[in-house]
């Protein structure tokens, strides 16, 4: 069975993030731990909260440079929620730099007319990235759950894999370049299909651990 690190800096919804990966077939491995990243099959990070804790809280365990390292070495990396916005260089939530791993800035959603910000609850992504593994065995615009006020904006936009519209606005759902896969939503809580993008990941782990 694949094992996937699930990183704990005190930010995430550990629980079902990892009720999720089972279900999916994978064994999930709560750490905080650079040696559980460098012997893990993959890589989740979670995130629910604000940017300059996140990052904080990641840089104080020592976390930073394994996370980059295992993403260089070629290791897939999910990151979910505020596990995308931190991969990014900086965020108008916050004044610390973010991990930098993907060029481009965190946004905040511009108010106008019959929108709540956050953007909370069911919304439909299109694919950008339609053959992006993370969407195998999905409809064409699968409806996901999500639950924030910031979004990312890549400096590259061929690495978006998906977006969603909120009001006029329509922003980046979903990254993905090689090895390197992360989505706003939340597919913990996407029903179904949340777990089918999960299952979709958990299956290219288990693919490369095997071959």
């Amino acid at each position: 069975m694949a094992v996937i690190a699930v990183i704990d800096y005190d930010m995430g919804n550990l629980h079902s993030v990892c009720k999720g990966l089972e279900k999916a077939g994978a064994n999930p491995k709560v750490t905080d731990a650079s040696k559980d990243l460098e012997k893990a099959d993959a890589i989740v990070l979670p995130g629910v909260g604000a940017f300059d804790p996140a990052v904080q809280h990641l840089r104080s365990r020592g976390l930073e440079e394994p996370i980059k390292a295992a993403i260089k070495s070629g290791k897939l990396f999910l990151g979910i929620c505020l596990g995308l916005q931190i991969l990014f260089e900086s965020s108008e939530e916050g004044l610390e730099p973010g991990l930098g791993i993907i060029k481009g800035k965190v946004r905040r959603f511009r108010p106008e007319p019959g929108i709540t910000i956050p953007h909370m609850g069911w919304n439909q992504l299109q694919l950008t990235q339609p053959k992006c593994l993370l969407w195998e065995y999905l409809s064409p615009q699968p409806w996901v759950y999500f639950v924030h006020s910031y979004y990312v904006e890549p400096a590259e936009a061929q690495i978006c894999a998906a977006t969603v519209t909120h009001g006029s606005q329509t922003v980046t759902a979903a990254i993905a370049c090689e090895n390197l896969m992360a989505v706003q939503f939340h597919p913990e809580k996407s029903s179904n299909v949340g777990l089918q993008i999960l299952s979709n990941f958990v299956a290219q782990v288990r693919e490369r651990v095997a071959a």
